[in-house]
């Protein structure tokens, strides 16, 4: 797209945008009139250049914010973003967005237009009319829109961003459920009863700390049952209908994890087990050879798998969400006195500060066990008749 500048006056200019030709060859050019020095004419150009190219009206005055989300989430969302991701935006877009803010000017967007938003959405937004949505959910409301506006400003359609002067709702960490050793035997019987393969899935979520994902996107060529050991490096996500095998977000969560001797142990009876029923009910061989799959190899669905693991966690009479077991994991491993850099490799963290951030309550037992290690180290050379406090001298 081009277009050129010619002054018309002291301080006016005539900006033309050249916009190709009609059927018939006409040339097909827009004129806007500018107020200003030429450097104002220029970024005046320059933006209404930037509009065309992104499929906007040339008067981006009259440019909804809805109509820019909707070119965002083609442009931009569904191009650079995973498709998980890019659903999770759709769905915060077209149906809360667009729905409560869609019909403003993005040029007349203001910080309490977004501000009234958040506290609607936070009394009353939920889809069904019953009640307000929690303050986690406005606040990735807040973290779209502000990243489209972030990109609006980019693209040259606005100055600002408004989302910045905005205050969104605080969401409250999740506290996750540490299960206790005697807990994790609980969960484990109870999925032992239910059987393959959530026991499988459970008993390897808890000895590995993986994620969901990544253990419904395990392979058998990913095991090697002889070393026990596995090798983390796909996720299945299901997107819209549709089962989707990825890499993991970062590199260092492509990772190989030691398996437990009786983990190893409990794999092989159970490929043993799956390769025997799938003959014996003569059902081809999915040739996905995901580990935790469907009797004839199809993938688990990730909401059906939270969704029976969460039954299974109620019928041993405990609370706790499938990921809790990777909190669990961690939480073990720690307070066994295992390094936690080990512990976040394991885990696929990208540095030994993010495993400390997530569980800086564990080590607190293992400080407790430190200071009596220098206490004992310190007084080997202390004269108990001097430095020793005088409420331990007296007994």
């Amino acid at each position: 797209m081009n277009g050129s500048i010619r002054r018309r006056s002291k301080n006016s200019w005539e900006l033309t945008i050249d916009q190709g030709r009609d059927a018939d060859g006409k040339r097909l050019r827009k004129f806007v009139n500018v107020k200003g020095t030429k450097t104002q004419a220029q970024q005046k150009l320059r933006k209404l250049l930037t509009s065309v190219d992104n499929g906007m009206s040339l008067d981006t005055s009259k440019v909804t914010l809805g109509e820019f989300l909707a070119r965002w989430m083609e442009d931009y969302v569904a191009i650079k973003t995973a498709p998980s991701t890019a659903n999770g935006y759709r769905m915060i877009v077209m149906c809360h967005l667009i729905p409560a803010l869609g019909n403003v000017p993005l040029a007349k967007l203001q910080p309490a237009d977004v501000q009234a938003y958040y506290k609607k959405a936070l009394a009353k937004g939920r889809r069904d009319g019953k009640g307000g949505l929690s303050a986690r959910t406005v606040h990735h409301h807040h973290r779209v829109l502000s990243e489209a506006l972030k990109h609006a400003v980019k693209w040259q359609l606005i100055h600002r961003n408004v989302a910045d002067g905005v205050d969104p709702p605080k969401p409250s960490r999740y506290e996750a459920v540490i299960l206790n050793p005697p807990e994790v035997d609980q969960l484990l019987l109870a999925a032992q009863a239910h059987g393959a393969p959530y026991y499988e899935l459970i008993y390897t979520a808890i000895y590995t700390g993986m994620r969901r994902g990544e253990l419904l996107g395990l392979k058998w060529h990913d095991v090697d049952l002889d070393m026990a050991t596995l090798s983390v490096v796909r996720t299945l996500q299901r997107v819209r209908g549709e089962f989707i095998l990825k890499e993991p977000k970062t590199s260092r969560s492509r990772r190989d994890i030691a398996l437990t001797p009786d983990l190893a142990i409990l794999l092989r009876g159970y490929k043993r087990h799956q390769e025997e029923q799938r003959t014996l009910l003569g059902l081809p061989f999915d040739d996905m050879d995901l580990v935790f799959a469907h009797s004839d190899g199809s993938p688990l669905d990730p909401g059906t798998v939270s969704h029976t693991s969460k039954k299974i966690v109620k019928k041993a009479g405990l609370e706790s969400r499938l990921h809790d077991n990777r909190h669990a994991f961690a939480t073990l491993m720690m307070s066994f006195g295992v390094n936690p850099k080990v512990v976040g490799e394991m885990l696929g963290h990208s540095t030994i500060a993010t495993t400390m951030d997530i569980y800086s309550h564990v080590p607190l037992g293992l400080q407790r066990d430190a200071a009596r290690t220098l206490q004992e180290g310190l007084k080997k050379y202390q004269d108990p008749e001097k430095s020793t406090p005088f409420e331990l001298r007296i007994k």
